[in-house]
C-alpha cells in the first residue's frame, strides 16, 4: 500500500507540473456531475505534448474488480496507469480513467458504464479530441465491460482492447458486421473457463474474417495486462485504427 501511495503522489506531483503555457497536462482530476446533481470524480491523462486544437486520440480505460471504490485513485494503480507513466513523455492519447463503485460493474446498461461514457464525452469536449480515433480498453471486469459496451454500439469505437475477461462468442457477428478492429489478450494460465471463452471468441471472429488479433501469453495467469499494456506495438496499432476506416461500402 505504501508503494502504491508513493506512486500516486509521484504521478500527480510530477505529471501535473505546469507546462510553459500553463495548460494542465499529465494526470488530472476531473469531475462529472450527473443529472441529479451528484458529483463523480475521475482522472484524465493529458499528453505532455498536448496543444489546443491538435485533436489528439482519446481512450477510455475500465479497471478490474479489485480497483472498485470511491478514492479516485486505485484505478491508476493497475493496468494502463503504470504503462502511461512509463511512456508519459511521448504518449499521444488523452486517457479517461473512471472508478467503478463498490459492488457494481461496467456492463453497458449499468450506471457505472453510463457514467464512464459521460465522462468520456465530457473529456472529448474539453480537449477537442479526434472523433475518428476513440478507443475502448479494459482488464478483467473492465474487459467484460469493454465487450459489453462495444457490443451495444460497435460503430462508436475505432478499436477495442479487452483483456482477461469472458467474452460471449455468440456476439462475434456484431463486431464483424461493424468491422470493428479488436486486439484481445489473455494468459494461458488464467482460469480454464476464461481461457476457453477467449479462444472461442477468437475462433468465431476468425471464421467471420474480421482480422481480429488475439495474444495469449504462455505461463501467464490472470494479470496479462502487465505484458499487454507494456507492449509498445499495442499503441502503434491503436493509432493505425480509425472509425472512418471501419466503415465499409
Amino acid at each position: 500500500m505504501k508503494k502504491h501511495l508513493l506512486l500516486a503522489l509521484a504521478l500527480f506531483s510530477a505529471a501535473s507540473a505546469p507546462a510553459a503555457d500553463s495548460l494542465p497536462r499529465g494526470f488530472q482530476n476531473r469531475t462529472y456531475t450527473d443529472t441529479s446533481g451528484q458529483a463523480h470524480p475521475f482522472i484524465v491523462f493529458v499528453p505532455l505534448k498536448y496543444l489546443p486544437g491538435s485533436q489528439p486520440p482519446v481512450m477510455l480505460f475500465l479497471h478490474g474488480s479489485g480497483e472498485r471504490g470511491t478514492n479516485n485513485l486505485d484505478q491508476m494503480m493497475t493496468g494502463i496507469g503504470p504503462a502511461i507513466w512509463k511512456r508519459k513523455a511521448a504518449l499521444p492519447f488523452v486517457v479517461v480513467l473512471p472508478q467503478c463503485a463498490p459492488g457494481s460493474s461496467w456492463l453497458v446498461d449499468g450506471p457505472d458504464a453510463q457514467r464512464a461514457l459521460a465522462m468520456l464525452k465530457q473529456t472529448q469536449q474539453e480537449f477537442g479530441t479526434d472523433p475518428d480515433r476513440v478507443y475502448l480498453t479494459g482488464l478483467s471486469m473492465g474487459g467484460s465491460g469493454t465487450w459489453s459496451i462495444a457490443a451495444k454500439d460497435p460503430s462508436a469505437w475505432a478499436a477495442i482492447v479487452p483483456m482477461c475477461s469472458r467474452p460471449d462468442a455468440a456476439k462475434a457477428k456484431k463486431f464483424a458486421d461493424a468491422h470493428l478492429p479488436i486486439w484481445n489478450f489473455c494468459g494461458d494460465q488464467d482460469r480454464p473457463e476464461t481461457v476457453k471463452a477467449n479462444r472461442d471468441m477468437h475462433e468465431a471472429l476468425t471464421k467471420l474474417n474480421t482480422g481480429a488479433k488475439y495474444t495469449e501469453y504462455p505461463g501467464v495467469g490472470h494479470n496479462c495486462w502487465d505484458k499487454a499494456y507494456g507492449t509498445d506495438d499495442l499503441y502503434t496499432w491503436l493509432l493505425e485504427q480509425a472509425r472512418s476506416k471501419n466503415r465499409k461500402p
